[in-house]
């Protein structure tokens, strides 16, 4: 299955052996109703796969529930629901989160800011699937499938005392560990040239970043990972349309690169290389693979053939310069 293909499938753009191991666990996973626990750093889209495991079998709704948000008085109430009369100001009954899930998928966002008083009620529901809502005297059974993330370390926030080892173990039945965007740089083209049709649908301007760009856009390590990489696109298809290109990288990636974290092209080869052919001129036609090929050609020029150098330049290994120069059918 190509990248399009996949990604209308399930949500998930990239052709690395990473991804390709998280679209078969999204079919497995799919199979049954058993609770899920998806790990890694923030951005790396966990709520992308949780809507992939749900809409793989689809059942119910997909109810997201940002566990973060859950604070104050009426956070038992928000997951829960409530009875008329429970509290002052509950005029009616209510129904929660869980119960608007009931069939579907409750999908618990930042499992490992829900605070301890509510984990306990929850360690209930994936345990008995039942809940008790505030004010109520009787309990209520829901069927659902429970799907849980979290950028935290779990058995540290265990070890904390800031989080239940019972639920810990209850909810790690089925888990899987996204990478980051720095561990599958391969995926960042695809992932650009997705970002910008789906910038286009959306009514922001085609263009195409230039080879240095998109060879500084590899170089760098993306620690928002997949949602800073659509956010710089965003921005720089908003910054194209006012004709300001240059100003359009976000500040970040633009800080990597004048504190040395980067070294774009410019600092790595020849000068004499960096003329108008290595720059093409701003076109809305070039492709990124173009882009990717004329960035590796140089990188080659610049370093005699030297693929070990060559490599470095671009932050890539070797296995997959030797693949682009055979796709790209570079000698």
């Amino acid at each position: 299955m190509n990248s399009t293909a996949a990604a209308q499938s399930h949500g998930l753009v990239g052709e690395s052996p990473q991804i390709g191991v998280i679209r078969r666990l999204i079919g497995k996973f799919a199979r049954n109703r058993l609770p899920v626990l998806l790990l890694g750093e923030s951005g790396t889209g966990k709520e992308v796969v949780a809507r992939a495991i749900h809409n793989a079998n689809a059942r119910g709704q997909f109810v997201p529930i940002d566990c973060g948000s859950l604070v104050g008085t009426l956070m038992e109430s928000e997951l829960f629901g409530h009875v008329k009369g429970s509290f002052s100001g509950a005029i009616d009954n209510k129904k929660g989160l869980v119960e608007l899930a009931d069939g579907g998928t409750a999908f618990f966002d930042e499992i490992g800011d829900l605070p301890l008083e509510l984990q306990v009620k929850l360690l209930r529901l994936v345990q008995e699937k039942e809940f008790r809502p505030v004010g109520s005297l009787h309990w209520r059974r829901v069927d659902l499938r429970i799907i849980a993330a979290t950028h935290r370390d779990l058995k540290a926030e265990v070890a904390a005392g800031r989080f239940r080892l019972d639920l810990y173990y209850r909810l790690n039945v089925l888990s899987v560990r996204l990478p980051s965007l720095r561990d599958r740089k391969h995926d960042i083209p695809p992932l650009i040239e997705h970002f910008l049709d789906a910038g286009r649908d959306d009514g922001l301007p085609g263009f195409r970043p230039s080879a240095e760009t998109f060879a500084m856009m590899l170089a760098y390590d993306w620690p928002g990972n997949v949602r800073e990489l659509k956010h710089c696109i965003d921005r720089m298809a908003a910054m194209y349309s006012e004709g300001a290109m240059e100003d359009a990288l976000p500040s970040a990636l633009l800080y990597a690169r004048s504190a040395g974290g980067l070294h774009p092209l410019s600092e790595a080869v020849d000068e004499s290389l960096l003329n108008e052919e290595f720059h093409p001129r701003a076109s809305p036609v070039i492709s990124i693979p173009e882009s990717e090929r004329q960035a590796i050609e140089r990188a080659l020029a610049a370093t005699h053939g030297e693929r070990g150098r060559t490599a470095e330049i671009l932050d890539i290994s070797r296995t997959t310069l030797y693949r682009k120069m055979k796709q790209y059918k570079l000698n």
